[in-house]
């Protein structure tokens, strides 16, 4: 399925590594299951992945690294009330982490009760908490790029090219439809 956002690469390397470290934190067997989970998503079978989630201990059930995985199941179904459900979850337990803020408004832009103009809004704290974070301001100039807002857009995209990397957010960029209304002036700079 491909991602329209960022989150997929974000999700690919440094999130990643926050995400094993969360699992270290949890204890067979609710580690193994987790294990288990990973393994079936490797596997293809996104059901038999969330039957595991499902067998961790209540205590750990909202676990951030449980959460997170449920989260990346219920994105691949494309079940985005799901995703918001576990999202919002996340965003409770570990609001310290920019993937919670982001996977929130990943998930809510397309739920049900949700759409652009409240992703948007979700997100938008999370750049005094993580101004350095550029998948934040990227996405934020998505949302404000198919809102027609293309000043706005404009202004995030020049925030996320300046605390990231450069090359790497402008070829993202256009590759992404959500910024196609820019590609001209992205292929410029």
């Amino acid at each position: 399925m491909p991602v329209l956002e960022i989150i997929q690469p974000a999700i690919a390397a440094p999130a990643r590594r926050n995400y094993i470290g969360r699992v270290r934190q949890l204890v067979a067997p609710d580690l193994h299951l987790v294990q288990a989970a990973q393994g079936w998503m490797g596997l293809g079978s996104l059901d038999d992945a969330l039957a595991e989630l499902r067998d961790i201990s209540p205590e750990n059930q909202h676990h951030p690294a449980v959460l997170e995985l449920r989260w990346i199941i219920h994105i691949q179904q494309e079940n985005w009330d799901a995703a918001l459900t576990a999202a919002t979850d996340l965003l409770a337990e570990a609001p310290h982490s920019a993937n919670s803020w982001l996977h929130h408004a990943y998930a809510l832009r397309r739920a049900k009760t949700g759409g652009l103009a409240k992703a948007r809004a979700a997100l938008e704290p999370a750049l005094e908490k993580f101004p350095k974070e550029p998948v934040i301001s990227y996405n934020l100039s998505c949302y404000a790029c198919q809102m027609q807002d293309l000043e706005v857009a404009r202004e995030w995209f020049q925030r996320a090219l300046k605390v990231g990397k450069k090359k790497e957010i402008k070829v993202m960029a256009l590759a992404d439809p959500d910024l196609e209304p820019l590609w001209e002036e992205i292929r410029r700079l």
